[in-house]
């Protein structure tokens, strides 16, 4: 059977990008395609796996300023021609489900969230861009297209995996589609619980506006200015928040931007660490998945995935307003002794790379003799 893989793109790193990496383990044949590629991450993480890229790739600054080909991208998946596979699997939260595909081939879509730009954080999304008003009604009419279209490639999908309850909802609402849900994996032989405990909290991800890594910043500003003690924050990751974040964190120096570091030594600061904030709203949260499978308990919003993958008292503790006051509190109220890391990641644990791995040949064996028959 030939199938064939198609992501948004591969420019960055992130949960969506390594679901997509076990789906070229489970189907190492397939080749990928993708809207663009950027090279060394393909070498770092793809270096075994045929990519094509879009016509987009060959555009001027494509790969450094891809938002600007937004309007391009629906034609530009719909360019790619996969006529001759029987299966088609896309990982998308945006452009990759609007492929076309050919009557007898089913498309499968595996959903890490309905475009959040074009539905639920529209209005965030405008809000935080840094042009004038003007530019900001212009690219709004720009979402209002998409959105049309976005709405049209949702229906050419046969079968839908959500990555969540939380995505599964807004796959109803917004697609009003059902789906099932298998959760994503992690790599957990690369987790580990350390005989060394460090005295400092860690957060990460890529550091995008949305990801709130500010308002951390200003609860362990505030922490340091009132409490007696002082509460050492490092943060890994890199993003076009990079910035904003360094101005924020001037003149408290237990605050450490870390930047983009290595696999290996992410791993031990997850490991090391106190426990690991996750401040924001996630679709799933894999890097909170992440950390217990590091035996660290994580200090989380109580919305979207963290509400189904942690558990309150025993692999975490939850937090219930988005704001640097109610962050500070939980790290106040915070004690590394009342733990255990072994039962923590035990917990993670049930997010493997095998489970993933028989759930989804499970859903394709099943959708495609559903397929077949209905046709």
């Amino acid at each position: 059977m030939k199938i064939a893989l198609i992501h948004d793109h591969l420019v960055q790193m992130g949960g969506a990008e390594k679901v997509l990496q076990v789906l070229t383990e489970m189907f190492p044949d397939s080749p990928v395609y993708a809207l663009l590629t950027r090279q060394e991450n393909i070498e770092r993480n793809f270096p075994n796996v045929h990519i094509e890229s879009s016509i987009i790739q060959k555009l001027p600054g494509s790969v450094k300023h891809y938002k600007w080909y937004m309007p391009f991208m629906p034609m530009a998946v719909e360019f790619f021609d996969l006529t001759d596979y029987d299966l088609v699997i896309s990982s998308t939260s945006s452009f990759a489900k609007g492929v076309i595909t050919a009557p007898e081939c089913p498309h499968i879509c595996y959903c890490h969230t309905p475009t959040r730009y074009l539905w639920s954080d529209t209005h965030q999304y405008i809000n935080e861009l840094k042009y004038n008003k003007y530019f900001k009604k212009i690219i709004s009419l720009v979402l209002n297209y998409i959105r049309i279209w976005d709405k049209a490639a949702a229906d050419r999908v046969d079968f839908y995996i959500a990555n969540s309850k939380t995505v599964q909802k807004r796959i109803k609402k917004y697609y009003k589609r059902d789906s099932t849900i298998i959760y994503p994996s992690i790599e957990e032989n690369q987790f580990y619980i350390s005989e060394k405990q460090g005295d400092y909290f860690l957060t990460g991800c890529r550091l995008v506006p949305y990801k709130r890594n500010d308002i951390v910043i200003e609860a362990f500003k505030k922490l340091n200015l009132e409490a007696d003690k002082k509460y050492k924050l490092k943060i890994f990751g890199d993003g076009i928040d990079m910035e904003r974040l360094k101005k924020l964190t001037k003149g408290d120096k237990n605050i450490e931007l870390l930047g983009r570091v290595a696999d290996k030594e992410r791993n031990r600061f997850f490991s090391e660490c106190q426990a690991f904030i996750n401040p924001q709203r996630e679709d799933f949260g894999i890097t909170i998945v992440e950390a217990m499978a590091s035996g660290r308990p994580v200090i989380a919003l109580s919305q979207g995935g963290a509400k189904e993958t942690v558990l309150e008292g025993e692999t975490g503790m939850f937090f219930h307003n988005e704001n640097p006051e109610a962050i500070a509190a939980a790290v106040k109220n915070f004690s590394s002794e009342a733990w255990n890391p072994y039962k923590i990641r035990e917990h993670a644990l049930k997010f493997s790379k095998n489970r993933f791995k028989r759930e989804i040949k499970d859903f394709i064996n099943k959708k495609m003799k559903e397929f077949s028959e209905e046709a």
